[in-house]
């Protein structure tokens, strides 16, 4: 089922929903299971599965020589839906990056998403490389990420990229895209990036999930401008509890969001990495009561591979 009819089947009930992270290349699936088995009371509709672009390593070739190679440590996204689909009778929502993967592999990837009956998927630019200042699409790839959704949608009308003759069995891909109630960290304003967001809605997408925040009116204030743009799909709010002390610095580094002052203080107050766990839960938890009241469709939680303190959230929140 689409994600769109998850949220019009619940009738303005908010729903649960929640993203996880694939495993290092290597390592068991189990843990990510024992991570989603706690969270599968609350009975989400989705699960997002992320995707990872190619990252450089240095492979030692003797005599003080390195060779650059380019691996993909987190694989696995399409197997990790498939798989889950199939443990627990739930959707999943790979994401697809325009970095990284050319428009070929973009189509694979959707076809094979086609044939195991997976039809959501989130669109997404992704962040540039470690060693680049600015996004750079590989070769043959979506430039942003309105280019990305724009091809999803043609294959939603049987179009793919080289002429393929007797089309019968057109895709039905239901689209997700990001939204930033704070502004992207490359875009002049939140009204310029509020026209981007229009354009990948007028693209073909379907819905909106947030990056995080910890201010629910920045929230409410991005959707009321977002409905004033004449953005009419549904709008989900992106949650993530603090967790530990050194989110006050990465978070507003790498994301450019903005942390209440009154969250900062109640976690620099804080004597252990256990109490600063709690500010985060107990935190989330308001944010959440207070958006649920609101009508939001879902509130969708960033995991990052751990789910007590999600459980603990969302064993107030429904």
């Amino acid at each position: 089922m689409k994600v769109t009819e998850h949220i019009e089947k619940a009738k303005g009930e908010t729903l649960f929903s929640f993203e996880i992270i694939p495993p290092q290349k290597g390592k068991s699936i189990q843990e990510l299971y024992d991570n989603i088995d706690p969270l599968m009371e609350f009975k989400p509709p989705f699960i997002d599965v992320t995707t990872s672009r190619e990252e450089y390593i240095y492979v030692d070739k003797g005599n003080g020589l390195l060779d650059k190679k380019l691996t993909r440590m987190r694989p696995g996204t399409l197997g990790i839906c498939a798989s889950i689909k199939h443990k627990y009778q739930v959707d999943t929502v790979p994401h697809l990056l325009c970095g990284g993967f050319t428009q070929e592999e973009t189509e694979y990837m959707l076809v094979d998403c086609h044939y195991l009956g997976i039809n959501n998927v989130m669109a997404l630019r992704g962040d540039a490389m470690k060693d680049e200042q600015s996004f750079v699409p590989k070769v043959g790839g979506n430039n942003y990420a309105v280019d990305l959704v724009a091809q999803i949608n043609q294959l939603n009308h049987g179009k793919y990229l080289h002429d393929v003759m007797d089309i019968d069995n057109k895709a039905d891909f239901c689209i997700g895209v990001a939204g930033y109630p704070e502004k992207h960290l490359e875009a002049p304003s939140l009204q310029t990036d509020l026209k981007r967001l229009k354009e990948k809605v007028d693209a073909g997408a379907d819905y909106i999930v947030t990056q995080m925040f910890f201010d629910n009116s920045k929230f409410f204030e991005f959707v009321k401008k977002a409905r004033e743009m004449g953005i009419t799909v549904p709008i989900i709010p992106g949650i993530k509890p603090i967790a530990v002390q050194k989110h006050l610095q990465i978070l507003p580094q790498i994301f450019r969001i903005d942390l209440p002052e009154d969250l900062i203080n109640a976690v620099e107050k804080c004597k252990n990495n256990a109490e600063i766990r709690q500010v985060g839960i107990e935190w989330a938890i308001q944010q959440s009561i207070e958006l649920k009241a609101a009508g939001v469709p879902v509130l969708h939680y960033y995991s990052m591979g751990k789910s007590e303190n999600i459980r603990q959230i969302a064993s107030k929140v429904f």
